[in-house]
């Protein structure tokens, strides 16, 4: 009698263990990212899942933090909007943070974790007219395609004379598209996707022009105020002293690329 009491009491007691346990859990939510295609930071596998760099960084993060990853792909255009009405809460697409759109600061629109790569922009033409984009002047007068609200789009507003000359895309690799096809004269992608692409498979016969724009940095967007900077930034900060962010760099040949500014404000 006495021995079904204990072990009663026993399983009274794990229970309560376990029920307490369970209700002191926080859900820590759901990091929602907002990507395009976008080798190799946001893109598919055969099987149609999404992978890339930042596909995996925001992965470890999520891991790191307890929270759910999901990514929901995004008119890149309408990034802006997705975050201010909550579709998504964080924009990790490859999102160069030191850029304008319109004259504006993007720092002045949404909060921007540290900086964690660097990049640039480039111009991609027909490898058969290499000889005739060879400085910034050989640029005017031409037709240009861009990434809606990127910040190819911007240089391009900045510094062609005819924004008539300027067609946007719904996405990045869809610039390509508009070389190969001779609708435009060049398109203004970051270089990281450049190298990926132009010359190889579907676009070998597309290069990137020898004409240097200026160098950019990658972060993480977040709604101003939002509480998720503070908690990715150390994340991003643990995950890059243990080595983590590096060998995920490695794995996509962007070693080269890889930084972290903890400094860094948009």
């Amino acid at each position: 009698m006495k021995k079904s009491i204990f072990i009663l009491l026993a399983v009274i007691l794990t229970t309560g263990i376990v029920f307490f346990t369970s209700c002191g859990k926080k859900d820590a939510g759901t990091l929602i990212c907002g990507v395009t295609e976008y080798e190799p930071m946001n893109f598919r596998d055969e099987r149609g899942n999404w992978t890339g760099f930042d596909t995996e960084l925001a992965l470890l993060v999520g891991e790191r933090l307890g929270m759910k990853v999901t990514f929901q792909e995004i008119d890149w255009g309408n990034k802006y909007q997705e975050l201010q009405a909550g579709t998504i809460n964080a924009i990790w697409n490859g999102f160069t943070a030191n850029a304008s759109e319109d004259g504006v600061p993007r720092r002045n629109m949404v909060d921007f974790s540290y900086s964690y790569m660097y990049n640039q922009q480039s111009i991609i033409i027909k490898t058969e007219r290499l000889d005739e984009f060879r400085n910034m002047d050989s640029l005017i007068g031409k037709k240009a395609a861009c990434e809606s609200g990127s910040a190819g789009e911007s240089f391009a507003k900045d510094y062609l004379e005819d924004e008539n000359l300027i067609i946007s895309t719904p996405a990045q690799i869809n610039t390509f598209l508009e070389v190969k096809s001779g609708s435009v004269d060049f398109a203004i992608v970051d270089i990281l996707l450049a190298q990926r692409l132009a010359g190889s498979g579907d676009y070998s016969d597309l290069t990137i022009a020898n004409i240097t724009l200026d160098h950019e940095v990658y972060a993480v967007g977040f709604k101003k105020g939002s509480p998720l900077t503070h908690r990715v930034n150390r994340a991003l900060k643990e995950l890059y002293d243990e080595g983590k962010l590096m060998e995920l760099a490695k794995k996509y040949r962007l070693e080269n690329s890889l930084v972290l500014d903890t400094k860094f404000k948009g």
